[in-house]
């Protein structure tokens, strides 16, 4: 394929209602687009960055910004693309994962169309449609929390996680599987909210069967999450401290978790993010697909992921309305628990135009 340019597009999108984890409040996603355009398709990437480097180092203008000012460069430098070409292209602009992967993204998303070949199929989905489980921030209260479970079970969800942080932990999860019973799905996030001196009260919540505990310290602690391990029952997963295969494969090895979660924007891309997948396969640890509030377009390419076979637990692969009254794509719905792998070329889905346009904020041209 030959580059033609790639449009940033700037985008603020309302969420249904405040979202609050360990390290923020969102009421508004802000998310950067990124259209690929060559000489026969587009393709179409989300940066899953936030507006504030809180959950990770990276933010939207800095991701805009590395995009414009190197990497696009990089890419336009080529003689030829495709996806496997993006990685190395981009290898000497240290981090910058999730705008890296916007644009790989992007990129193969228009060599899928060009080839006429869905995301699933490309990346070697064995099932047409995965469950769907739900992510529950933070709340002013326990009822509230439990109206909010009793309505996202009520739509069919299939698998509860709760955000925690210390001071909201114990009693949330006692309260939902008082309300709710042993027989639901349930897991807690704690986007790196504790330390391992926590130990003691994260252990606390071992009655309650949870099917794992997310990312409990800090993303650089993993000998700390390996000697947690050794004092909790319940199963810890890694978030943000999986960057790469090979910081999976040294997580695995060192004992720091029984369950990864992959999120495709974190690792640099779906290509890093399906080695990873294998790499836990090929040592029994089951993974699931995290989320960042994407539109449809970010949701069509995780559903795609999720239907690989290592991916054996609920991800949070939610409808489209969890967060958002209107997608900028056809919405993704929930049917019995589950949703739909797109099988169109490429991610399968595409922008609404006016829906995209009305959350348009600013668009900009760069060109070969």
């Amino acid at each position: 394929m030959k580059l033609v340019g790639v449009e940033l597009r700037r985008m603020a999108m309302p969420l249904v209602a405040p979202f609050r984890t360990s390290f923020a409040t969102m009421t508004t996603r802000e998310i950067l687009l990124v259209r690929v355009e060559t000489e026969d398709h587009e393709g179409y990437g989300e940066c899953v960055t936030m507006a504030d480097p809180l959950y990770s180092s990276e933010y939207t203008a800095g991701a805009a910004d590395v995009l414009r000012s190197y990497l696009v460069p990089a890419l336009a430098a080529l003689p030829d693309l495709d996806p496997w070409a993006v990685a190395p292209a981009l290898a000497a602009f240290k981090g910058h994962r999730m705008a890296k992967a916007a644009l790989e993204t992007a990129v193969l998303d228009a060599w899928l169309r060009s080839h006429d070949l869905s995301m699933g199929q490309w990346l070697g989905a064995t099932a047409d449609r995965v469950p769907a489980g739900v992510s529950v921030g933070i709340m002013d209260s326990i009822p509230a929390l439990l109206d909010a479970v009793d309505g996202y079970l009520s739509e069919g969800y299939l698998r509860i996680k709760l955000k925690i942080e210390p001071g909201w932990d114990v009693a949330p999860v006692r309260a939902v599987r008082e309300r709710f019973g042993d027989d639901v799905l349930l897991q807690v996030d704690a986007n790196t909210a504790y330390t391992l001196a926590d130990a003691a009260q994260l252990a606390r919540l071992d009655p309650y069967g949870l099917l794992l505990i997310e990312q409990p310290l800090d993303e650089e602690d993993i000998r700390g999450h390996a000697e947690l391990a050794r004092q909790v029952r319940t199963p810890i997963c890694l978030d943000e401290s999986i960057v790469s295969a090979r910081s999976a494969a040294d997580a695995i090895a060192m004992g720091a978790c029984s369950v990864v979660n992959i999120k495709p924007g974190r690792v640099g891309g779906y290509l890093e993010a399906r080695r990873i997948h294998d790499v836990c396969a090929a040592n029994g640890v089951p993974v699931w697909c995290g989320g960042m509030l994407e539109t449809g377009l970010g949701r069509a390419a995780n559903v795609a992921l999720a239907a690989l076979p290592g991916f054996t637990l609920p991800g949070d692969t939610s409808a489209s309305d969890r967060y958002y009254r209107t997608d900028i794509t056809e919405p993704f719905v929930l049917r019995d628990g589950h949703l739909d792998v797109p099988r169109g070329p490429g991610l399968g889905i595409s922008p609404v135009p006016g829906q995209l346009a009305e959350v348009t904020a600013s668009t900009e041209w760069i060109g070969r």
